[in-house]
């Protein structure tokens, strides 16, 4: 039996670069792990892919990323066994923070691990990518500079560990309808990629804070003000900073404290319906895949 954490991902910046021959958008975007976590635990079974999960709506079939990635690793690897998967969600769903991906990518190295198949984290990352593009960072973790359509990753130096305030609003944004919006209408503002790896370098919380930038914020915030709203309350009550990770539509903020960071989101638990989390920056390279 194995037990693999599976952390949330933040983004620092996303940048839309184009649409590529493929469908894709090519991206440049600086992603960052957070403590946030969902955790699965593997058992060997004789054949079958079973998948379990504390989420009643959730479906556990083969159409979830946990089970594809189970099956992706039997298939390349020629396995006769099987596994029994339990996912305990902590994650919000289709929520911009990577929970599905994440739940695949510790599929991949947990399967690895139960199996001792031996893949490389490279070969790990190449699978993943068959299913996913942000399953590569999550498989790797920390700081990344994320290009290509998110799967060609450059670590970057450490975020220095800072205090975060998640809010994620009683709504679901499709990535696929963001990015449409976002071909129709761009973006007036872009993210310096190279800045806030020089701030993230230098350990400079504050200069990080002012150089936040997702280009498809403004695509979702027209749509759905509550985003606006949430970065405000959170902006007003103290954070450094405030922006909506990935597509949405979690807002999430940067605290100067723990202390500071659940003040924030005690304000936002009595004044919203939010649900709300008070989490880290967290650097996955300082554990065993």
């Amino acid at each position: 039996m194995v037990t693999v954490e599976a952390n949330a991902k933040i983004n620092l910046t996303l940048d839309i670069l184009g649409k590529r021959e493929d469908g894709f958008h090519e991206v440049a975007m600086v992603m960052q792990t957070i403590g946030l976590h969902d955790t699965l635990t593997l058992e060997k079974t004789d054949g079958a892919i079973e998948l379990s999960i504390n989420v009643p709506w959730l479906k556990a079939d083969e159409k979830n990323l946990a089970w594809r990635a189970a099956e992706i690793i039997r298939q390349e690897c020629g396995l006769q066994g099987g596994v029994r998967i339990e996912l305990t969600k902590r994650i919000p769903v289709a929520a911009g923070l990577a929970g599905g991906s994440a739940d695949a990518a510790a599929v991949l190295k947990g399967m690895n691990e139960l199996y001792g198949l031996g893949l490389s984290q490279q070969k790990l990352c190449e699978l993943g990518a068959q299913l996913g593009s942000d399953i590569p960072f999550c498989i790797m973790g920390g700081t990344m500079l994320a290009t290509g359509r998110g799967e060609v990753l450059t670590r970057l130096a450490d975020m220095p560990e800072t205090w975060v305030v998640l809010a994620k609003p009683r709504i679901s944004v499709s990535t696929a309808w963001a990015y449409q919006n976002y071909d129709e209408q761009g973006a007036e503002k872009h993210p310096d990629n190279k800045a806030i790896e020089r701030a993230i370098a230098r350990k400079n919380r504050k200069a990080v804070a002012g150089l936040l930038c997702n280009v498809l914020e403004s695509v979702t915030i027209k749509k759905y003000d509550v985003i606006a709203e949430y970065k405000e309350m959170m902006l007003d009550n103290g954070a450094m900073a405030s922006m909506m990770s990935g597509s949405g539509p979690t807002v999430f903020g940067l605290a100067r404290s723990r202390e500071q960071a659940e003040a924030i989101a005690n304000v936002l638990r009595q004044e919203t319906n939010a649900d709300v989390f008070v989490t880290r920056t967290f650097q996955m390279n300082r554990i065993k895949a």
